[in-house]
């Protein structure tokens, strides 16, 4: 392929060589260049691509992407351009093909939700006979290759090369989860989606490497509402309007308010020993009744949001029905079943917004004591800690604090932190560092009609300590606990 192929659509100089070469490959990882390569320079939050010039030209680079002055290796060409993460993002569109062209993408924005709401895309579209593609949080799944995943939006050629592998294998549709880090960072550029999806807004992410401040953490995600051809917006969430600033999508709303397209009426909260779900009448567009075994007036809107989409299928409300009945998402209000009078829940709550919701929807099932076991990551604000300690203290009977991913910070003073903010709610609490512990306390003393939350970590598998990942899964640990006493 000739480099300057990969730029057609793109603006740049030309400072050295000649664009129209051939290259071999197209590469942002300085380790994987090979002769005839041509490398984007990526400033990254910890290495800055530019600083491997010498390195590439080196192992046989044909040509150079750069974003910045740097000394010109000779016998190389280069190309400047203003943001090269951008240029990545259509380079690699290119390099691939355009892929997105030949499937129907969709693409998922908000603080919560996105992961939920993708599964129960995916599930419903596949229910139907519809290849269905994810990329999220979790993992990557391309038909029956399972992709641990790294980010919730993975680096722009990543995003690429994985609609050009689904399109290989006969997958017609793709649903991504669209973060607001991603959508800052380009790496959803170089294609349009057919739907964009916006779940809600609150506090997050705003800090060191990630988001100035709120107003610039709203703006990122609205762009993807300048990047679709239909968006289906949450009219319920406060954020609705500032969400559609500048827009350039024909819009549909989903929510509680009868003034959406589709909402949801006569909500059912289902609740007995081991078991937490939800009911309620879909309206507007669409009519008939929908029951799921997930808890949570917000995966009522998870759910419609997942309906709202679909019906652009023309798929039928049987197989809705069907497919949202038997809908499980790791990580996401997941009941862990037990012999016992209670219930044991993981969730990946692990911000303020999370959390409240996630206690307040639980505490309209009236448990006899609501439970929450959750820490903080290190490395990462200590508003959220704070935050979180209150809202648990104000919404929880109890509140065990332990450990989460410390990561370089000491487990002690992060959990000193949280409490700071528990002080301030009425609830009583305990500190026990060790979340294997921490989870085997719960267990030991639970009491008939409990719910028991272990919050934060969700689908993780692993604990992270001074850099290094270590194998521990909420979910054996909740078993381990119950059933080694037994």
């Amino acid at each position: 392929m000739y480099l300057n192929e990969l730029l057609e659509k793109l603006e740049y100089t030309c400072l050295q060589g000649d664009a129209h070469i051939l290259v071999t490959d197209l590469v942002y990882d300085s380790r994987k260049v090979k002769k005839g390569s041509v490398f984007v320079c990526i400033e990254g939050a910890v290495a800055d691509g530019h600083d491997y010039i010498p390195d590439v030209v080196e192992k046989g680079a044909a040509a150079i992407v750069i974003s910045k002055d740097v000394n010109l290796p000779k016998n190389v060409t280069v190309i400047r351009v203003d943001n090269s993460r951008r240029v990545l993002a259509y380079m690699s569109a290119a390099y691939f093909d355009h892929p997105a062209k030949k499937l129907i993408t969709i693409g998922i924005t908000g603080t919560k939700g996105k992961t939920t709401t993708a599964y129960m895309i995916k599930s419903i579209l596949e229910n139907t006979g519809i290849k269905t593609g994810l990329i999220g949080t979790i993992e990557t799944i391309i038909g029956d290759e399972i992709i641990p995943a790294n980010n919730t939006t993975p680096e722009s050629y990543i995003i690429q090369e994985t609609f050009a592998k689904m399109v290989d294998k006969g997958i017609k549709c793709v649903v991504m989860e669209a973060s607001s880090q991603g959508l800052m960072q380009n790496r959803m550029d170089g294609f349009t989606f057919d739907f964009g999806v916006f779940t809600n807004l609150g506090y997050d992410h705003i800090g060191a490497n990630e988001h100035k401040d709120f107003d610039d953490y709203l703006n990122c995600k609205s762009k993807l509402f300048r990047q679709c051809k239909i968006g289906l917006i949450n009219i319920d969430d406060k954020y609705a309007k500032d969400i559609l600033k500048d827009h350039t999508c024909k819009v549909e709303t989903f929510g509680f308010s009868e003034n959406a397209d589709i909402y949801a009426a006569n909500v059912e909260l289902v609740h007995k020993p081991g078991y937490l779900g939800v009911a309620y009448k879909v309206n507007g567009l669409m009519n008939f009744d929908v029951a799921i075994d997930i808890p949570g007036k917000f995966n009522v809107l998870n759910s419609l949001c997942a309906i709202a989409i679909c019906r652009h299928f023309n798929v039928s409300e049987d197989d809705i029905v069907k497919a949202l009945k038997k809908i499980k998402v790791r990580g996401r209000v997941e009941l862990v079943p037990l012999p016992g009078n209670y219930s044991v829940m993981i969730d990946y709550a692990h911000n303020a917004m999370s959390l409240k919701s996630l206690l307040t929807t639980i505490r309209e099932y009236n448990p006899k004591r609501l439970v929450c076991v959750f820490g903080c990551g290190g490395n990462r604000s200590k508003d959220r800690r704070f935050l979180m300690g209150e809202i648990s203290s104000n919404l929880a009977d109890l509140t065990v604090v332990t450990s989460d991913n410390p990561r370089f910070e000491e487990p002690e003073d992060i959990i000193k932190d949280i409490v700071t903010g528990v002080k301030k709610g009425p609830g009583k609490y305990v500190t026990i560092t060790d979340r294997r512990e921490a989870i085997k306390y719960c267990i030991d003393n639970a009491m008939e009609g409990d719910v028991i939350i272990i919050a934060g970590k969700g689908h993780e598998d692993y604990q992270e300590i001074k850099g290094v990942k270590y194998h521990m899964d909420d979910r054996e640990l909740v078993k381990e606990a119950y059933f080694g006493n037994r």
